[in-house]
């Protein structure tokens, strides 16, 4: 059967895909590790099927400014995967890799931004690349977008991309804990359904 919205999933289909959420996470924690030279592990990683108001909720709340790495997905996976960074994270990745910390986004430099969006870029790709090697998917990524903003209206872009198709989200993440310190960074991918339908076939728990 053609998923026409994400609640359709079955209980397979759902455990199938936080399973790839799992391994893609957990490869984007390596990759974290590796580029901050620290250990950087996953806490319970986790994949969750929300409306996009609780998935607002569920990263802090519309109100909160946060940064985000935005990647459009396209060829035989379209879609969108955003990282997002709350500012206890920023520092983590600024006091490793440029050896300075700021108290509010504002501070942030142009250098700060491009170490920033190479983080999110790094999760972004070496997640993408777990799910195309499991899936045997060929899908490109464009070119990283950074923004700092509310995250209500950060999340609005994968809304407004596919919230004619869906009034759900596919959300992907977990505590992401380094030297001691739990940090929340959350990636989330959104998938188009007919991608969506495609993914799980591919991965061959489709009913169809």
């Amino acid at each position: 059967m053609t998923i026409k919205d994400y609640h359709e999933l079955s209980s397979l289909e759902l455990d199938t895909l936080k399973e790839v959420g799992s391994i893609g996470t957990g490869n984007a924690a390596t990759a974290l590790s590796q580029m901050l030279g620290r250990v950087v592990r996953i806490e319970q990683p986790e994949v969750r099927i929300m409306e996009y108001n609780e998935a607002i909720e569920w990263i802090g709340g519309p109100e909160e400014i946060t940064a985000g790495v935005l990647v459009k997905l396209s060829k035989q996976l379209n879609g969108i995967m955003l990282s997002v960074q709350p500012l206890l994270f920023v520092n983590i990745v600024l006091e490793s890799i440029m050896g300075r910390t700021v108290s509010d986004y504002s501070e942030l430099t142009e250098m700060d931004h491009s170490a920033l969006v190479e983080v999110g870029n790094i999760m972004i790709s070496t997640f993408i690349n777990a799910l195309s090697g499991l899936a045997g998917m060929d899908i490109d990524l464009t070119v990283p977008a950074f923004t700092v903003d509310m995250q209500g209206a950060i999340l609005a872009v994968p809304m407004a991309e596919y919230g004619g198709q869906s009034n759900y989200i596919m959300t992907i993440g977990g505590n992401f804990v380094s030297e001691n310190k739990q940090v929340p960074c959350r990636l989330l991918m959104s998938p188009d359904l007919r991608s969506l339908n495609a993914l799980l076939r591919k991965l061959g728990v489709s009913n169809d």
